[in-house]
């Protein structure tokens, strides 16, 4: 039930812009392992088709552009997944057409031009990627509807849970108070500059434009002026559309992302919370602003400022998950679904070979657990998408070291180390 959720709650997504990573079939026989014809049906979900075309472009996305290096093995197996996973969209889609929660027009419209702003990029860029991926203008915008639409329906049918009860937010806090302890360690926002040359339209291309840039924010910020906003300006990581945000880090967390020294002087009492310093990590430049510390473990209670709703929100979203799972469980087994890639693997069982390509290494992002198709772009529908255009991959401290202040898993547990907003 786990994996359906997970699933369905990744199809609510926008989708249109991670599209822009993939690209169109390659033509050619249709066979499980090799060159599928973009044309060709892969499977029909109460008779609307699904093409390999939209298959080939998740696989691509999902291999991250090295799906040539894939057995055929391998490739008939991510191709299977991803294409699971337009089917279970597909299936939403279509009951979201009967429950009444497709956009308009001006909505679409809005949302594409909110995705566009917040990837960053020129339009002209944007255009050239759209090209480049074999998308167009209607195509995008068939996406982002379909995304609007599964969201709007996931929200009208998760609407009648009601808030958890006094006695309920009681237990579950008495029952996991592990989870809710402030570790030691520090709040931080930063403004990031990458001296690499990115091509994701970067202000600073080499070592000499980053430091330049540097003594530049830094110029500002003598100057009083605000933190966020420069962030917002100037930041070259996704972390500037929250106004350079990282988050609260344990000491442990510090210690990984910039190192003994910086943490050191992260966590000295001496240094006032409000601070400005400069650190390096991952080849990058950090300007660092002291948010808040925790000089020690904290236990926090339900009294503690934000955990009581932090609870709430556990609660409440543990029940959509479940509910919204149970949903599509049903729509599924309501839905009349051919899968014809499936069958071909059924009837050819000894073509697929497990062998790769001369030369071929196993491809970073080849894990077929995970379809990366337009249904797993960012579930958050109020950010930039992952990987949107104009947005690189958070590589920054904050992805890999920071704690989220309290989201709980599927399974209704906090998340561990929820610190207290102060």
């Amino acid at each position: 039930m786990q994996k359906i959720s997970k699933r369905l709650i990744a199809a609510t997504a926008l989708a249109a812009f991670a599209a822009f990573l993939g690209a169109c079939g390659t033509g050619g026989p249709s066979t499980t392992g090799g060159p599928a014809d973009p044309n060709e049906t892969a499977a029909t979900v109460n008779g609307q088709a699904i093409k390999m075309e939209e298959v080939e472009r998740g696989v691509k996305q999902q291999a991250q552009g090295q799906e040539s290096k894939l057995s055929p093995l391998e490739l008939a197996g991510a191709r299977l997944q991803v294409l699971q996973s337009l089917i279970e969209q597909e299936v939403m889609y279509q009951k979201a057409q009967k429950e009444g929660t497709v956009p308009t027009d001006d909505e679409v419209t809005a949302e594409l031009n909110k995705q566009k702003t917040a990837s960053g990029k020129s339009a002209d860029q944007i255009d050239k990627e759209m090209k480049d991926a074999g998308m167009t203008e209607a195509s995008v915008r068939d996406q982002i509807k379909k995304g609007l639409a599964i969201q709007k329906l996931v929200d009208k049918v998760t609407g009648k849970i009601e808030a958890p009860k006094d006695a309920e937010i009681e237990a579950f806090y008495n029952g996991n108070k592990d989870a809710f302890v402030k570790r030691k360690g520090v709040k931080l926002a930063a403004i990031v500059i990458d001296p690499s040359n990115s091509g994701e339209g970067d202000t600073t291309v080499d070592e000499p434009s980053a430091v330049a840039k540097a003594n530049d924010v830094i110029a500002k910020l003598k100057t009083g002026q605000d933190f966020a906003q420069v962030a917002r300006e100037s930041s070259e990581d996704q972390s500037k559309f929250q106004g350079g945000d990282l988050g609260y880090l344990t000491e442990d967390d510090l210690r990984q992302a910039f190192g003994e020294q910086t943490a050191a002087g992260l966590m000295n009492p001496q240094l006032p919370i409000g601070n400005i310093i400069t650190a390096r990590s991952q080849g990058k430049l950090f300007i660092v602003k002291l948010q808040d510390r925790s000089d020690k473990d904290e236990a926090l209670t339900l009294d503690s400022p934000g955990i009581r709703q932090k609870v709430i929100d556990s609660l409440i979203s543990s029940r959509k998950q479940l509910l919204t799972a149970s949903y599509q469980a049903i729509a599924m087994n309501e839905a009349k679904v051919e899968n014809y890639l499936a069958k071909r693997v059924v009837d050819n069982p000894n073509e697929l070979s497990g062998a790769r390509p001369a030369g071929a290494s196993t491809p970073a992002a080849a894990n077929t657990n995970t379809a990366a198709t337009p249904a797993n772009a960012a579930a958050n529908t109020n950010a930039a998408p992952a990987n949107a255009p104009g947005t690189k991959p958070a590589a920054t401290p904050a992805a890999t070291a920071a704690k989220p202040a309290a989201t709980a898993p599927a399974a209704a547990k906090p998340a561990a180390n929820a610190p207290a907003n102060k």
